[in-house]
């Protein structure tokens, strides 16, 4: 079923190497359908022969696709979804994120992170399912897919992914988070929003991207530690627990990281199990291996 689906990649050889959401887009469902491969025979480090033979490409091909769409070759790529990568970034990060925790920064990853300001929703507006809220949505091209964003007059409040083109489901999925809220579609107030999340040009210190954060307290005060954790890292549910005072709520903590509604802003992707599996995502775990992928490629690999 994989090796059918990959042999009818369309083939690459003409793609402009431009810049820009929309050939990010085109870009990573491609790569998605490689990654899927690599993902089941990592163990093994398939060559990138093996990758090119299976999707139906020359291996220059396939390299090119990667170094366009994350800065990172193929091997490098394979490298960073690993399971060895994850530990890595697990055993880098124990004292780094003990320091970003304590001084409330990202870290030394700073300079390459999306730089974010945040406020919380009062528990009681979370309570009455968003009654009185008006949540403008749109649908955006993405490094990672098509992406649905929803957001109030105070910011950024959902980012999800669509899949398979059903932008319906997507739309259901941010309905269900605030029942009550009422929704009307309009990307003059999501387009820009979309734009500097996906453009690392566009993360800015002067200009942080306004985020507001809809849960329960706990969840919030979870959410508020992700945001801590610097690009290029990674942490586990029970660190997050141990950070926010609560060190046998781990099962509780990833409750509410596969809740948060954010994704990508709020980096729920960067937290693995202990061990350094990547473990479940919301959005897809290919996505999450694209992410940190992705990511890897902006944090210097």
């Amino acid at each position: 079923m994989l090796d059918s689906a990959i042999k009818t990649l369309p083939a690459v050889d003409d793609l402009p190497v431009t810049e820009g959401a929309a050939t990010a887009a085109g870009d990573y469902e491609r790569v998605r359908r490689i990654i899927a491969f690599i993902s089941e025979r990592w163990r093994s480090q398939p060559s990138l022969d093996d990758m090119a033979a299976h999707a139906g490409l020359t291996t220059t091909q396939v390299h090119n696709l990667f170094r366009r769409w994350c800065g990172l070759s193929p091997k490098a790529f394979l490298q960073a979804i690993t399971l060895d990568h994850a530990r890595a970034l697990l055993d880098a990060s124990a004292s780094v994120l003990e320091t970003a925790y304590e001084v409330g920064l990202s870290g030394p990853g700073r300079l390459h992170d999306l730089f974010v300001t945040h406020e919380a929703m009062t528990p009681g507006a979370y309570k009455a399912g968003g009654a009185g809220l008006v949540m403008s949505y749109g649908f955006h091209p993405s490094p990672f897919g098509e992406a649905i964003l929803v957001a109030t007059d105070r910011g950024l409040a959902g980012l999800g992914f669509v899949d398979g083109g059903d932008r319906e489901a997507a739309l259901a999925d941010m309905r269900r988070r605030w029942p009550r809220a009422h929704y009307v579609e309009d990307t003059s107030v999501t387009r820009p929003l979309a734009a500097r999340i996906f453009d690392p040009a566009m993360w800015r210190a002067d200009r942080p991207l306004k985020v507001v954060l809809i849960g329960t307290d706990f969840e919030v005060r979870v959410w508020r530690t992700l945001l801590k954790v610097p690009l290029g890292r990674a942490t586990t549910y029970s660190q997050v627990a141990e950070h926010i005072g609560k060190p046998s709520a781990a099962r509780a903590v990833g409750a509410a990281v596969g809740k948060n509604p954010i994704s990508f802003v709020v980096p729920c992707h960067r937290v693995l199990g202990r061990s350094g599996a990547l473990t479940g995502y919301h959005w897809g775990l290919t996505r999450k291996q694209a992410i940190l992928g992705w990511e890897a490629g902006r944090a210097g690999g």
